[in-house]
């Protein structure tokens, strides 16, 4: 199963399902995030925690899944926790829908979400290095992936609106049915290749993660760094778009999805092209990684100035969606092709950690400056991307194997 032959285009949709789904479950609920205001009667940092709670679940539980999909196989992981976030769509929304002040029963909800999506999408990053041997074939598969992941992003401000139409509970159900078509997808598309060795005792296997960290530690940080200061911009940018559209520009429902999707659909094609381009060059993907952080460096800064033109804010959104899109890809295939493959599941999966974390703290974190310096957050933001591509340039290395080195020493 390790050739691209006996890797059947189904394993990839199936494959791809799941960060499809995890982002719905995420993503779908920013552009509602207002109705959930108002119907629930929470404020706007409350708003925010119902995005922040299944990030936070997602943030300390994903260590733990990808060691347990390094020892016990990726499918045995990825099913039990798609039924997790498939449970608590139904807790979520039945709480909504009958309770009359469902507030708590919705973040409980969303926390098994988020316990569900630490051990799901994380997984299917060391799952695709499994089935490919080949850097080109395992880079196509991931920008596939991370395609359908971006996707998701697209989708989800159109769906949570259209859902939200019509009943403003129902994109929690609608998770649920989501989670339930990847499961089935799983179960009966997903051949896992047969472990072969013996799995690597805990002590062992903390062992040699710490003499990963030790050897290649700094182009690793750098590359978590990157996933976490991305996140929080993207989710930053996205709760500030759906409160300003509202507020500012009177933008509602579906029409106001369609909207967000702007430049989420940038976003989404600038990952599919870049997943098919980087081909498991290293140079390739250092050049590509120092392009997107100057973008947002020279982008980010004005996002709070525009708020109150439109067009001119979907258009730098649309720039900062190129740049993140472009990123993404490039970042999984870093990982995953540079570790080899017993750690290759905890490795990625502190990387995805990395990335819940700004996922978590962007929607908060603008819901606080929101109306006290705003302006003043995303200068910052953007001037921090100084800093990260001087982290890049100094700790990502390449040579001629085509991978990444530490600063100071060997491969």
């Amino acid at each position: 199963m390790n050739d691209q032959s006996k890797v059947s285009n189904w394993c990839v949709v199936s494959m791809a399902s799941i960060p499809l789904v995890m982002t719905l479950g995420n993503s779908m609920l920013i552009p509602v995030l207002p109705i959930f205001e108002k119907k629930v009667g929470i404020s706007s940092f409350q708003t925010s925690m119902i995005i922040t709670s299944y990030s936070i679940a997602s943030i300390f539980l994903i260590p733990i899944a990808g060691y347990l999909s390094d020892r016990f196989g990726r499918k045995m992981v990825i099913l039990p926790s798609l039924v997790f976030s498939l449970i608590g769509g139904l807790i979520a929304g039945y709480a909504s829908w009958k309770m009359s002040d469902p507030f708590l029963w919705i973040i409980i909800g969303r926390v098994l979400q988020g316990i569900g999506a630490a051990g799901a999408a994380p997984i299917i990053l060391p799952l695709v290095g499994d089935l490919y041997k080949d850097d080109e074939k395992t880079s196509s598969c991931l920008g596939i992936i991370e395609t359908s992941n971006t996707f998701g992003k697209v989708l989800s401000p159109i769906l949570g609106a259209a859902f939200a139409a019509f009943l403003w509970f129902l994109p929690f159900f609608s998770i649920s049915f989501f989670s339930l078509i990847s499961i089935l997808l799983v179960i009966f598309f997903i051949k896992v290749p047969k472990k072969k060795d013996t799995p690597m005792e805990l002590k062992e296997f903390i062992q040699k993660t710490k003499g990963i960290f030790k050897e290649h530690g700094k182009w690793i940080f750098t590359v978590f760094t990157i996933g976490a200061y991305v996140m929080l911009v993207l989710f930053g940018i996205l709760f500030y778009l759906s409160d300003s559209f509202e507020k500012i520009h009177h933008l509602y429902g579906v029409k106001k999805g369609f909207v967000l999707a702007i430049p989420l659909l940038a976003l989404c094609i600038a990952s599919y092209i870049s997943g098919k381009n980087i081909k498991g060059n290293v140079k390739i993907m250092k050049g590509i990684i120092l392009g997107c952080l100057a973008i947002l460096t020279l982008c980010v800064p004005f996002v709070g100035f525009l708020r109150d033109q439109l067009v001119f804010l979907l258009c730098l959104t649309g720039f900062i969606g190129i740049a993140i899109g472009a990123l993404l890809p490039t970042l999984d295939a870093l990982i995953t092709e540079n570790i080899e493959k017993e750690e290759r599941g905890t490795i990625s999966s502190l990387y995805s950690s990395s990335r819940f974390i700004g996922v978590a703290a962007g929607p908060p974190l603008v819901s606080l400056v929101m109306k006290n310096g705003l302006n003043v957050s995303f200068i910052g933001a953007g001037l921090f991307a100084v800093i990260i591509i001087a982290l890049v340039m100094f700790w990502i290395h390449t040579n001629e194997k085509k991978k990444p080195q530490p600063a100071e020493g060997s491969s």
